[in-house]
């Protein structure tokens, strides 16, 4: 039996309500309004090229994320193999969206050659993706082997750590802090175990400056600096996550449960 004591809603109050309800969002982009007045959105500064299957042949799936799908993809001319993050343009639902995927090519293009940071290869972009070709680790996630391992040994963490600790100090030394750094983000090279290790994922990474202090709540819980949290924090941040990676390499567990963080 339906409630007989609903007052109805007047005809002004609905109209308050629908005008509220159909308040455009000033951060959003309308897609759609863009494509009919032919203003297509573009993201990159100065890509490769617009059609990236041209160049390369895009294989099977690697990996998935909130904004975008990695494929294993293949040089036409040369047979090399590459991997490519390939972000759809539709998942790009507000500026900030498009200035986090434009930053991220930034600071690749940015970083110097490392053996320890993955290269970017290069960049498309056509009018519904945006293609970044990559280096390819076919070794896996840290995450995986500690897994498989239960934990490492204090020699073993050590060599991790050594190559951790001078990804961190080649991002700072270049104005670049990472904010996300797990061992989700390091892939090893190869499936050998004497693989080199090499950090990927620049998505939450900014430039910075010294003394310069950041507000926005980033990066992943278990590995979050408390300063992160107080919204005042600086590069240190990416040492307190690299300490905790070095606690979970040495236990096998995190030093802390998200939970309790947030």
């Amino acid at each position: 039996m339906g409630n007989c004591c609903v007052v109805p809603v007047g005809s002004s109050e609905k109209r308050k309500k629908e005008k509220k309800k159909n308040k455009p969002n000033p951060f959003s982009i309308d897609y759609h309004a863009n494509h009919r007045s032919g203003d297509k959105l573009v993201v990159l500064k100065d890509p490769t090229g617009r059609d990236i299957n041209q160049s390369y042949d895009l294989g099977r799936e690697l990996g998935r994320g909130e904004f975008g799908i990695t494929y294993l993809c293949t040089d036409v001319d040369t047979g090399e193999k590459f991997a490519c993050k390939s972000i759809s343009k539709k998942k790009l639902r507000t500026a900030v969206d498009i200035e986090d995927v434009r930053r991220e090519v930034e600071i690749m293009r940015h970083l110097p050659k490392h053996p320890n940071i993955v290269s970017l290869k290069d960049t498309y972009e056509d009018d519904n993706a945006v293609h970044i070709v990559m280096e390819l680790c076919e070794g896996g996630e840290l995450f995986d082997r500690i897994v498989a391992r239960g934990h490492y040994t204090e020699r073993a963490a050590a060599a991790v750590m050594r190559t951790i600790v001078e990804v961190v100090q080649m991002c700072h030394r270049h104005g670049v802090m990472h904010r996300d750094l797990k061992p989700e983000n390091f892939l090893f090279g190869n499936k050998k175990e004497t693989a080199p290790l090499k950090a990927i994922d620049f998505g939450l990474s900014v430039f910075f400056k010294p003394g310069q202090r950041f507000t926005e709540i980033v990066g992943s819980p278990y590995y979050m600096a408390p300063e992160v949290l107080k919204r005042n924090y600086g590069p240190e941040v990416d040492v307190w996550s690299a300490g905790v990676i070095l606690y979970i390499l040495l236990c096998g567990v995190p030093p802390f449960w998200a939970g309790v963080l947030l």
